[in-house]
Protein backbone atom coordinates (compact mmCIF):
# COMPACT_ATOMS: atom_id res chain seq x y z
CA UNK A 1 0.00 0.00 0.00
CA UNK A 2 1.25 3.40 -1.23
CA UNK A 3 2.42 5.31 2.74
CA UNK A 4 1.59 9.19 1.01
CA UNK A 5 -1.11 11.18 -0.07
CA UNK A 6 0.02 11.62 -3.20
CA UNK A 7 -0.83 8.33 -4.53
CA UNK A 8 -4.46 9.20 -4.07
CA UNK A 9 -4.81 12.82 -5.07
CA UNK A 10 -5.36 12.00 -9.07
CA UNK A 11 -9.08 12.06 -8.10
CA UNK A 12 -11.10 12.99 -11.00
CA UNK A 13 -8.61 12.87 -13.96
CA UNK A 14 -10.32 14.64 -16.54
CA UNK A 15 -10.00 13.24 -20.31
CA UNK A 16 -9.57 15.68 -22.97
CA UNK A 17 -8.15 15.65 -26.64
CA UNK A 18 -4.90 17.04 -26.49
CA UNK A 19 -5.92 18.97 -29.86
CA UNK A 20 -8.66 21.04 -27.89
CA UNK A 21 -7.12 24.68 -28.58
CA UNK A 22 -9.05 26.17 -26.00
CA UNK A 23 -8.06 23.62 -22.73
CA UNK A 24 -4.99 25.97 -22.12
CA UNK A 25 -7.35 28.71 -21.75
CA UNK A 26 -9.90 26.92 -19.64
CA UNK A 27 -6.95 26.10 -16.51
CA UNK A 28 -5.54 29.44 -16.47
CA UNK A 29 -9.47 30.69 -15.86
CA UNK A 30 -10.14 27.95 -13.65
CA UNK A 31 -13.10 26.99 -15.48
CA UNK A 32 -12.91 23.23 -13.88
CA UNK A 33 -12.50 24.12 -10.25
CA UNK A 34 -9.82 23.85 -8.00
CA UNK A 35 -9.62 19.76 -7.44
CA UNK A 36 -9.17 17.66 -10.47
CA UNK A 37 -6.46 16.22 -13.01
CA UNK A 38 -6.25 16.43 -16.47
CA UNK A 39 -5.27 14.04 -19.20
CA UNK A 40 -4.50 15.42 -22.55
CA UNK A 41 -5.21 12.45 -24.69
CA UNK A 42 -3.07 11.99 -28.05
CA UNK A 43 -4.26 8.36 -28.31
CA UNK A 44 -8.40 7.16 -28.42
CA UNK A 45 -9.47 10.49 -28.97
CA UNK A 46 -7.10 11.35 -31.96
CA UNK A 47 -7.60 10.81 -35.72
CA UNK A 48 -4.74 8.98 -36.90
CA UNK A 49 -3.91 10.93 -39.63
CA UNK A 50 -4.10 13.88 -37.04
CA UNK A 51 -1.29 12.88 -34.51
CA UNK A 52 1.80 14.75 -35.52
CA UNK A 53 -0.83 17.99 -35.32
CA UNK A 54 -2.02 17.46 -32.02
CA UNK A 55 1.07 16.78 -30.47
CA UNK A 56 1.87 20.38 -31.88
CA UNK A 57 -1.26 21.16 -30.33
CA UNK A 58 -0.08 19.63 -27.18
CA UNK A 59 2.83 21.27 -27.11
CA UNK A 60 1.54 24.74 -27.26
CA UNK A 61 -1.11 24.40 -24.66
CA UNK A 62 1.07 22.88 -22.07
CA UNK A 63 3.84 25.60 -22.57
CA UNK A 64 0.82 28.23 -22.62
CA UNK A 65 0.15 27.03 -19.22
CA UNK A 66 3.11 27.15 -17.86
CA UNK A 67 4.21 30.13 -18.89
CA UNK A 68 0.98 32.14 -17.35
CA UNK A 69 1.43 30.42 -14.29
CA UNK A 70 4.87 31.93 -13.66
CA UNK A 71 2.94 35.76 -14.23
CA UNK A 72 -0.51 34.32 -12.23
CA UNK A 73 -1.73 32.35 -9.81
CA UNK A 74 -4.77 29.84 -10.61
CA UNK A 75 -4.91 26.45 -9.67
CA UNK A 76 -2.72 23.96 -11.91
CA UNK A 77 -4.09 20.44 -11.53
CA UNK A 78 -1.62 17.43 -12.23
CA UNK A 79 -1.64 17.05 -16.08
CA UNK A 80 -0.70 13.92 -17.25
CA UNK A 81 -0.10 12.96 -21.53
CA UNK A 82 -1.95 9.82 -22.56
CA UNK A 83 0.27 8.96 -25.51
CA UNK A 84 -0.04 6.27 -27.81
CA UNK A 85 3.89 4.56 -28.24
CA UNK A 86 6.53 4.25 -25.59
CA UNK A 87 8.51 6.21 -28.41
CA UNK A 88 6.36 9.51 -27.97
CA UNK A 89 7.47 9.53 -24.34
CA UNK A 90 11.10 11.10 -24.72
CA UNK A 91 10.75 12.87 -27.78
CA UNK A 92 7.38 14.66 -26.66
CA UNK A 93 9.38 15.62 -23.28
CA UNK A 94 12.22 17.23 -24.92
CA UNK A 95 9.92 18.78 -27.48
CA UNK A 96 7.65 20.69 -24.28
CA UNK A 97 10.90 22.70 -23.39
CA UNK A 98 9.93 24.49 -20.27
CA UNK A 99 6.36 23.11 -20.83
CA UNK A 100 7.34 20.22 -19.39
CA UNK A 101 7.31 21.63 -15.94
CA UNK A 102 3.69 21.63 -16.09
CA UNK A 103 3.60 17.96 -16.57
CA UNK A 104 3.07 15.23 -13.74
CA UNK A 105 3.75 12.45 -15.88
CA UNK A 106 2.65 9.92 -18.93
CA UNK A 107 -0.76 7.49 -19.36
CA UNK A 108 0.26 4.32 -20.81
CA UNK A 109 -2.78 2.59 -22.71
CA UNK A 110 -3.53 -0.96 -23.58
CA UNK A 111 -0.42 -1.88 -20.95
CA UNK A 112 0.33 -5.22 -22.18
CA UNK A 113 3.51 -7.48 -22.25
CA UNK A 114 4.15 -6.28 -25.70
CA UNK A 115 4.71 -2.93 -24.71
CA UNK A 116 5.64 -2.90 -21.01
CA UNK A 117 9.30 -3.06 -21.30
CA UNK A 118 9.42 -0.62 -23.31
CA UNK A 119 7.34 1.69 -21.53
CA UNK A 120 8.79 1.50 -18.44
CA UNK A 121 11.93 2.04 -19.98
CA UNK A 122 11.24 5.27 -21.47
CA UNK A 123 9.61 6.39 -18.42
CA UNK A 124 13.10 5.48 -16.79
CA UNK A 125 15.02 7.06 -19.16
CA UNK A 126 12.66 10.35 -19.66
CA UNK A 127 13.46 11.12 -15.43
CA UNK A 128 17.28 10.27 -16.03
CA UNK A 129 16.93 13.33 -18.95
CA UNK A 130 14.68 15.58 -17.01
CA UNK A 131 15.55 17.29 -13.63
CA UNK A 132 11.64 16.56 -12.78
CA UNK A 133 10.10 13.52 -11.39
CA UNK A 134 7.55 12.33 -13.99
CA UNK A 135 4.86 9.33 -13.19
CA UNK A 136 3.21 7.07 -15.14
CA UNK A 137 -0.03 6.02 -14.89
CA UNK A 138 -0.66 1.91 -16.91
CA UNK A 139 -3.86 0.97 -18.01
CA UNK A 140 -5.17 -2.34 -18.08
CA UNK A 141 -7.57 -2.71 -20.43
CA UNK A 142 -6.17 -4.75 -23.24
CA UNK A 143 -7.44 -8.36 -24.31
CA UNK A 144 -4.41 -10.15 -23.67
CA UNK A 145 -5.90 -9.90 -19.46
CA UNK A 146 -9.09 -11.46 -20.46
CA UNK A 147 -8.41 -15.17 -20.87
CA UNK A 148 -9.05 -16.81 -18.12
CA UNK A 149 -6.51 -19.26 -18.79
CA UNK A 150 -3.66 -17.07 -18.83
CA UNK A 151 -4.85 -13.95 -16.67
CA UNK A 152 -2.86 -14.71 -13.54
CA UNK A 153 0.13 -15.16 -15.57
CA UNK A 154 0.03 -12.07 -17.40
CA UNK A 155 -1.00 -9.99 -14.49
CA UNK A 156 1.84 -11.10 -12.48
CA UNK A 157 4.31 -10.81 -15.11
CA UNK A 158 3.17 -7.03 -15.87
CA UNK A 159 3.57 -6.66 -12.29
CA UNK A 160 6.94 -7.64 -12.01
CA UNK A 161 7.95 -5.44 -14.76
CA UNK A 162 6.59 -2.79 -12.90
CA UNK A 163 8.50 -3.13 -9.97
CA UNK A 164 11.66 -1.77 -11.87
CA UNK A 165 10.24 1.37 -11.52
CA UNK A 166 7.66 1.12 -8.78
CA UNK A 167 8.47 4.84 -7.31
CA UNK A 168 6.98 6.11 -10.36
CA UNK A 169 3.69 4.51 -10.69
CA UNK A 170 1.65 6.85 -9.81
CA UNK A 171 -1.39 4.74 -9.99
CA UNK A 172 -2.70 1.69 -12.15
CA UNK A 173 -6.06 2.69 -13.98
CA UNK A 174 -8.72 0.04 -15.78
CA UNK A 175 -10.19 0.70 -19.03
CA UNK A 176 -13.54 -0.06 -18.32
CA UNK A 177 -15.06 0.73 -21.56
CA UNK A 178 -12.44 -1.23 -23.83
CA UNK A 179 -13.29 -3.94 -21.66
CA UNK A 180 -16.59 -3.76 -21.93
CA UNK A 181 -16.11 -3.90 -25.65
CA UNK A 182 -14.88 -7.25 -26.30
CA UNK A 183 -17.99 -8.55 -24.74
CA UNK A 184 -20.25 -5.88 -26.14
CA UNK A 185 -21.76 -4.48 -23.23
CA UNK A 186 -22.27 -1.08 -22.18
CA UNK A 187 -24.40 0.12 -18.99
CA UNK A 188 -27.06 2.40 -18.39
CA UNK A 189 -27.25 5.08 -16.03
CA UNK A 190 -28.84 3.24 -13.15
CA UNK A 191 -26.32 0.05 -13.89
CA UNK A 192 -22.91 -0.47 -12.10
CA UNK A 193 -19.59 -1.12 -14.05
CA UNK A 194 -19.15 -4.24 -10.89
CA UNK A 195 -22.44 -5.57 -11.97
CA UNK A 196 -21.55 -7.27 -15.10
CA UNK A 197 -19.93 -10.30 -13.41
CA UNK A 198 -16.93 -10.47 -16.60
CA UNK A 199 -15.59 -7.19 -16.23
CA UNK A 200 -16.42 -7.32 -12.08
CA UNK A 201 -14.13 -10.60 -12.04
CA UNK A 202 -11.52 -8.91 -14.40
CA UNK A 203 -11.27 -5.69 -11.92
CA UNK A 204 -11.18 -8.25 -8.78
CA UNK A 205 -8.07 -10.28 -10.25
CA UNK A 206 -6.39 -6.50 -10.79
CA UNK A 207 -7.42 -5.55 -7.24
CA UNK A 208 -6.30 -8.93 -5.82
CA UNK A 209 -2.64 -8.73 -7.77
CA UNK A 210 -2.06 -5.12 -7.26
CA UNK A 211 -4.02 -3.59 -4.25
CA UNK A 212 -1.52 -3.85 -1.45
CA UNK A 213 0.85 -2.48 -3.39
CA UNK A 214 -0.49 0.55 -5.78
CA UNK A 215 -3.40 2.35 -5.79
CA UNK A 216 -5.93 1.67 -8.25
CA UNK A 217 -7.78 3.46 -10.14
CA UNK A 218 -11.95 2.99 -11.12
CA UNK A 219 -13.01 3.21 -14.31
CA UNK A 220 -14.72 5.84 -16.59
CA UNK A 221 -18.58 6.79 -16.19
CA UNK A 222 -19.55 7.95 -19.75
CA UNK A 223 -22.90 10.02 -18.70
CA UNK A 224 -22.46 13.14 -17.77
CA UNK A 225 -26.44 14.69 -18.49
CA UNK A 226 -29.64 13.21 -18.39
CA UNK A 227 -32.22 11.64 -15.76
CA UNK A 228 -30.48 10.54 -12.82
CA UNK A 229 -26.22 10.47 -14.47
CA UNK A 230 -25.15 12.12 -10.92
CA UNK A 231 -26.92 9.41 -9.29
CA UNK A 232 -26.00 6.76 -11.40
CA UNK A 233 -22.12 7.89 -10.94
CA UNK A 234 -22.29 8.52 -7.43
CA UNK A 235 -23.94 4.71 -6.84
CA UNK A 236 -20.85 3.66 -8.62
CA UNK A 237 -18.30 5.09 -7.18
CA UNK A 238 -19.87 3.56 -4.24
CA UNK A 239 -19.20 0.22 -5.54
CA UNK A 240 -15.47 1.56 -6.85
CA UNK A 241 -14.17 2.11 -3.07
CA UNK A 242 -16.20 -0.95 -1.42
CA UNK A 243 -14.35 -3.09 -4.44
CA UNK A 244 -10.59 -1.14 -3.77
CA UNK A 245 -10.85 1.66 -6.36
CA UNK A 246 -9.56 5.10 -5.88
CA UNK A 247 -10.28 8.10 -7.77
CA UNK A 248 -12.23 7.61 -11.25
CA UNK A 249 -11.51 8.93 -14.85
CA UNK A 250 -14.02 12.00 -16.00
CA UNK A 251 -15.03 12.36 -19.64
CA UNK A 252 -17.08 15.57 -19.17
CA UNK A 253 -16.86 18.78 -16.21
CA UNK A 254 -19.95 17.86 -14.84
CA UNK A 255 -18.51 14.68 -13.40
CA UNK A 256 -15.93 16.38 -11.47
CA UNK A 257 -17.42 17.23 -8.08
CA UNK A 258 -19.65 14.32 -8.09
CA UNK A 259 -16.46 12.23 -7.74
CA UNK A 260 -14.34 14.59 -5.22
CA UNK A 261 -17.86 14.03 -3.49
CA UNK A 262 -17.55 10.30 -3.52
CA UNK A 263 -14.01 10.34 -1.92
CA UNK A 264 -14.43 12.45 0.73
CA UNK A 265 -14.05 10.85 4.20
CA UNK A 266 -16.77 10.76 6.64
CA UNK A 267 -15.96 12.44 10.28
CA UNK A 268 -16.64 9.25 11.87
CA UNK A 269 -14.69 7.20 9.67
CA UNK A 270 -11.71 10.08 10.39
CA UNK A 271 -12.18 9.70 13.98
CA UNK A 272 -11.73 6.06 13.90
CA UNK A 273 -8.96 6.13 11.96
CA UNK A 274 -6.50 8.64 14.22
CA UNK A 275 -8.25 6.33 17.22
CA UNK A 276 -6.73 3.46 15.66
CA UNK A 277 -3.47 4.98 14.39
CA UNK A 278 -3.09 6.47 18.03
CA UNK A 279 -3.59 3.56 20.27
CA UNK A 280 -1.78 3.40 23.01
CA UNK A 281 0.55 0.57 22.67
CA UNK A 282 0.42 -0.34 26.46
CA UNK A 283 -2.94 -1.03 26.80
CA UNK A 284 -3.62 -4.40 27.40
CA UNK A 285 -6.35 -4.81 24.92
CA UNK A 286 -6.10 -3.88 21.24
CA UNK A 287 -9.50 -3.66 20.52
CA UNK A 288 -12.08 -1.10 21.38
CA UNK A 289 -15.72 0.84 20.74
CA UNK A 290 -15.60 3.28 17.97
CA UNK A 291 -16.28 6.88 18.94
CA UNK A 292 -19.61 6.78 17.54
CA UNK A 293 -20.15 3.27 19.72
CA UNK A 294 -21.42 1.94 16.74
CA UNK A 295 -18.92 -0.96 15.65
CA UNK A 296 -15.59 -2.24 17.04
CA UNK A 297 -12.20 -0.84 15.93
CA UNK A 298 -9.09 -3.45 16.29
CA UNK A 299 -5.35 -2.14 16.42
CA UNK A 300 -3.94 -4.96 14.12
CA UNK A 301 -6.93 -5.86 11.76
CA UNK A 302 -7.32 -1.78 11.03
CA UNK A 303 -4.43 -0.69 10.43
CA UNK A 304 -3.90 0.01 6.20
CA UNK A 305 -7.65 0.87 6.35
CA UNK A 306 -6.79 3.54 8.97
CA UNK A 307 -3.91 4.69 6.62
CA UNK A 308 -5.51 4.95 3.90
CA UNK A 309 -8.65 6.73 5.23
CA UNK A 310 -6.26 9.33 6.49
CA UNK A 311 -4.40 9.77 2.98
CA UNK A 312 -8.06 10.16 1.85
CA UNK A 313 -8.83 12.35 4.18
CA UNK A 314 -5.75 14.30 3.34
CA UNK A 315 -6.38 14.76 -0.55
CA UNK A 316 -10.52 14.58 -0.41
CA UNK A 317 -11.73 16.38 2.87
CA UNK A 318 -14.19 14.86 5.05
CA UNK A 319 -18.21 15.39 5.29
CA UNK A 320 -20.46 14.96 8.46
CA UNK A 321 -21.57 12.53 6.81
CA UNK A 322 -21.48 9.87 4.32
Amino acid sequence: MKNNALYYSVGALLYCPANKNSIADSVISERFGKKYSLALCLEDTINDAFVAEAEQDLIASLNKIYESYQTKEFYLPKIFIRVRRPEQICRLAMALGQGIRAVAGFILPKFSLENAKAYISEMIRVNEKIDQKLYMMPIYESESIIDLRYRADTLYQLKDHLAAAEELVLNIRVGGNDLCNNFGFRRESTESIHRIRPIADLFSDIVTVYGRDYVISGPVWEYYAGENWDKGLADEIHDDRLCGFVGKTAIHPNQIPVINRGYQISEENYRDAKAVLGWNQQNAEFVSGSHAKKRMNEYKTHQNWARQTIWLAEAFGTIAEQ
